[in-house]
């Protein structure tokens, strides 16, 4: 096997990251069996698919303003999970929509803020969480 194929051994701080970010996301997997999580596009969904989630993932934009997708998700939704990137257009689309949603998603605030400090060094959205992991975990 020459040296560009082999798995880099992850340190245990990488170690330690990945299985943080792992309780995080199975705290989130256990919350959207009665929680649906909003995300900003079809790769979010896909990559949080990929990660475990089995319950309603509703993608932001479905062709609404972001006025009427908050109003209609208030309609249906008593609880939510904000699950935005947190590059620049994550960050506004996230103060956007928090204002629009209060009452909530308060509950479940803190999955987001933990997954943004977990990752963020790293990348800027929710669509990476997968390939990180796998870096993390030295399977790549």
């Amino acid at each position: 096997m020459n040296s560009n194929h082999q798995k880099k051994i992850p340190t245990p701080d990488e170690r330690e990251r990945a299985e943080r970010i792992r309780e995080v996301l199975d705290a989130l997997c256990e919350i959207n069996n009665h929680v649906p999580v909003i995300v900003e596009g079809k790769k979010d969904a896909q990559a949080l698919r990929k990660l475990g989630l089995a319950g309603q993932i509703i993608v932001l934009h479905g062709g609404k303003g972001l006025y009427e997708f908050s109003e209609e998700i208030a309609e249906k939704c008593p609880v939510i999970v904000i699950l935005l990137d947190w590059d620049a257009k994550g960050e506004t689309l996230f103060k956007s929509l928090s204002s629009n949603l209060r009452t909530h998603w308060e509950e479940f605030a803190e999955i987001r803020e933990l997954l943004k400090m977990l990752c963020q060094k790293d990348i800027k959205d929710i669509e990476s969480i997968p390939s990180l992991l796998m870096r993390l975990e030295g399977c790549r």
